[in-house]
């Protein structure tokens, strides 16, 4: 099926192999891919990698409060009602034609809990309350570039503002080598998060592809569980690192946070790498 939505073309391609699996690609770049059977299935190795903060940020099957910035599919909405049943969530997406269009075709699940607000991320972020939610999941992309929007000090400041004293942010990073942006925004939350965490394929670590790369910052200090999180991480079909303390500090190696006022879109990827 395609349509034209707000943000370009938007294509949702059936899976062969999976009876109800899913990809939407928008101007052909992949978006999402989601399994209406079994919404515990993440296709994406970078959706896994935010998914283990999901499965961490609380007990398991413990509902929880969920903001997540940017739709797509809602490929982690769904799995957060299925393996959280009971809690409540927010969905922030800019093209509403699109997010007409995911719930025409994949529906979201009945009594899931799940809320869609057509809106610009940051805008809608700065108009919450305090203390809203546990978890914040950062998906926003403009095709494939996160726009330098929600990339700044006050932007983190703002998603702080709005988390639980214990809540986590969770953003997805795509980069290309030597991941100068990723390092950045590593130290941009670490500005304004006491606790973060980078989860990573450690080829894309190493600066030998173009690829994403998870962040996770905890609005407490010292409460990240970094050993669960690595456990998650080396469970991965494509088994990755989390760099977290000392590692993490190398690995930022002076990159400095970066203010509303020097903010950088994340950089184009290379061209052949959707074809």
């Amino acid at each position: 099926m395609v349509e034209e939505v707000a943000s370009g073309t938007a294509e949702l391609v059936p899976d062969n192999e999976r009876r109800q699996g899913w990809t939407l690609l928008v101007d052909g770049v992949p978006q999402s891919y989601v399994d209406l059977d079994d919404p515990r299935h993440l296709e994406f190795e970078y959706v896994r990698r935010l998914a283990a903060a999901v499965d961490a940020v609380a007990p398991a099957g413990t509902p929880i409060r969920a903001l997540h910035l940017g739709g797509g599919a809602f490929t982690l909405p769904r799995y957060i009602a299925a393996t959280r049943p009971g809690s409540g969530q927010l969905v922030v997406e800019r093209d509403a034609t699109l997010a007409a269009l995911v719930r025409r075709v994949l529906p979201l699940p009945r009594r899931g809990g799940v809320r869609v607000r057509e809106g610009d991320a940051r805008a809608v972020v700065e108009a919450l309350p305090e203390n809203r939610f546990d978890l914040i999941i950062g998906d926003v992309y403009a095709g494939a570039q996160m726009p330098r929007t929600v990339a700044s000090v006050e932007f983190a400041a703002e998603v702080a503002r709005v988390l639980s004293p214990t809540g986590w942010y969770a953003v997805n990073v795509a980069d290309l080598p030597p991941l100068t942006f990723s390092k950045v925004q590593a130290a941009t939350l670490g500005a304004v998060f006491p606790d973060v965490a980078v989860l990573a394929e450690p080829g894309m670590l190493r600066g030998r592809r173009y690829g994403n790369v998870a962040l996770v910052a905890s609005a407490a200090p010292a409460s990240l569980p970094v050993d669960r999180l690595a456990a998650a991480a080396r469970r991965d079909p494509f088994p990755g690192r989390v760099l977290h303390g000392a590692d993490l500090a190398t690995f930022v190696a002076g990159a400095r946070p970066v203010r509303d006022g020097a903010a950088k879109d994340s950089p184009v990827p290379p061209p052949s790498i959707f074809r």
